[in-house]
């Protein structure tokens, strides 16, 4: 397809607002991650405490985005977005003006920051309910790209802190959502073509089909792994290597930009070449990378280079996932989108809680990276079993024009 076909084909204000709006709620998500230095040198944090800390966001955006993706069946994505949105300005106001001086509430901060993880279960179904199957990739590939919102939060959120204190970043963070939440309100439409709204009940029998479970195994690993390091590099090239919170928060942002630009790239790559030749090369190479990294690499300009890497390969599985997804399950995009995101989250939570314990018991992270480096090859695994009944049944050229 040329490039103009998929700019005539949906909604360009609905997408781009859609981004805006995901990359700004992605920044506040994971504002814990590039803070988490500051902050534990203040109350005086372990090692597990400092990957609990900056897991806690992930877990909640997680198990949040389950219910978002109800909300967004039943009440249509830009309604959803905009309770959220109002929940996540309430939480940010509080973490400024309250009491933060203890882990107990950073922990009930975290679990509030996670409704703006559970951003992913509004913008995707947003964006996708307006383009066809054969620029799904290419559609949820920029609208996903607001990953790069964690880039924004390691780039910029040390040095405020540095400047006016870690808590007034919170309050500093009103301003660009703020934005976004305006934006998203005057441009974002929901589309006509959007299925009608089930029962609860309906959305459990979802999880009878077995598709299901692998699409949320397999995102698991490719965006558990870019949240989960995103969440955790700024603590990792501290702790690592002696950098310092800015320092470290620039390295990770370097790291984050690549794996979130390469988004699009990737669901580009899935509608070009199939979603499942696209999701199996970036495994082998996010494990090849992670697994690299896992040994401890001799400087910090090293470890930034291969985590990068890491990164893309991770990236691009993402959007490759997110090609695939709606071929299965248009009709139940709403719930799928917030279930695989669920279980993205709950990847990420693993690998940023992981990496914690890992230093804490061991004094190292090789065991944290290593057992997720193994998760990437067994995702491989898991889709050369499902490969052939995929394409020759709901991916099979008499079902979609989609490559899968």
């Amino acid at each position: 397809m040329q490039k103009t076909s998929f700019w005539k084909a949906g909604h360009t204000p609905t997408l781009l607002s859609a981004f805006f709006y995901f990359d700004l709620s992605f920044m506040v998500w994971v504002l814990l991650g590039p803070l988490g230095i500051l902050i534990a040198r203040d109350l005086g944090l372990s090692a597990a405490q400092k990957g609990l800390m900056v897991a806690t966001p992930l877990l909640a955006g997680a198990l949040l985005r389950i219910v978002m993706g109800v909300l967004v069946d039943h009440l249509k994505p830009k309604k959803a977005g905009l309770i959220g949105q109002l929940i996540v300005i309430a939480g940010l106001s509080w973490a400024w003006l309250g009491d933060l001086g203890n882990y107990q509430s950073l922990l009930i901060l975290g679990v509030i920051l996670g409704v703006a993880g559970a951003a992913f279960a509004v913008a995707l179904p947003l964006a996708s309910r307006w383009y066809p199957p054969e620029h799904q990739g290419t559609a949820l590939g920029i609208a996903g790209a607001g990953n790069s919102g964690t880039a924004f939060a390691a780039l910029f959120a040390p040095s405020l802190a540095i400047a006016y204190g870690w808590q007034n970043v919170f309050g500093l963070a009103l301003i660009p959502l703020g934005l976004a939440l305006a934006v998203y309100m005057i441009f974002a439409k929901d589309a006509p073509s959007a299925p009608p709204a089930k029962s609860l009940v309906e959305y459990l029998h979802i999880l009878k089909d077995r598709d299901a479970w692998w699409f949320m195994f397999f995102y698991s690993v490719t965006f558990g792994g870019f949240s989960g390091l995103a969440s955790s590099l700024a603590i990792y090239f501290n702790s690592q290597y002696g950098l310092s919170p800015v320092t470290a928060g620039y390295f990770t942002a370097a790291c984050v930009f690549a794996g979130s630009l390469v988004r699009p790239m990737g669901g580009r790559l899935a509608d070009r070449i199939g979603g499942i030749k696209a999701l199996s090369i970036m495994y082998v190479l996010a494990a090849i990378f992670l697994f690299t990294a896992s040994f401890g690499l001799p400087s910090a300009v090293s470890a930034v280079v291969v985590f990068t890497l890491a990164m893309l390969a991770l990236g691009t599985g993402n959007g490759a996932v997110f090609q695939l997804v709606p071929q299965r399950f248009r009709k139940e995009i709403g719930v799928m989108t917030g279930l695989v995101g669920m279980a993205g989250g709950i990847g990420g939570f693993y690998l940023a809680s992981s990496l914690g314990y890992s230093k804490q018991l061991t004094g190292s992270y090789q065991l944290g990276l290593s057992i997720f480096a193994a998760l990437a090859i067994v995702a491989l695994l898991g889709l050369s079993m499902v490969k052939t009944r995929w394409r020759t049944t709901w991916g099979s050229a008499a079902m979609t024009v989609a490559k899968i």
